[in-house]
């Protein structure tokens, strides 16, 4: 039996122009990355962010808080 390959996307360091902030253009951008992943047939999409923009990710974008491991280099 062959095994299933799940794919995953990702998002890093979404960067909109100071002058742009505040506007939707960042959550905008994420959207249009979930959908091209989803269009993509990716199974999920992962975030990495700095805690000071865990309100953009989780409340204004939707992504749900995960458990993950990080080895520094």
């Amino acid at each position: 039996m062959g095994s299933k390959l799940t794919v995953h996307a990702v998002v890093l360091d979404t960067v909109v122009a100071r002058h742009c902030r505040g506007k939707g253009v960042g959550a905008e951008l994420v959207a249009t990355a979930a959908e091209e992943a989803r269009a993509a047939k990716c199974e999920w999409l992962h975030v990495d962010f700095e805690e000071h923009l865990r309100s953009f990710y989780c409340d204004v974008c939707g992504f749900s808080e995960t458990t993950a491991g990080l080895i520094a280099l």
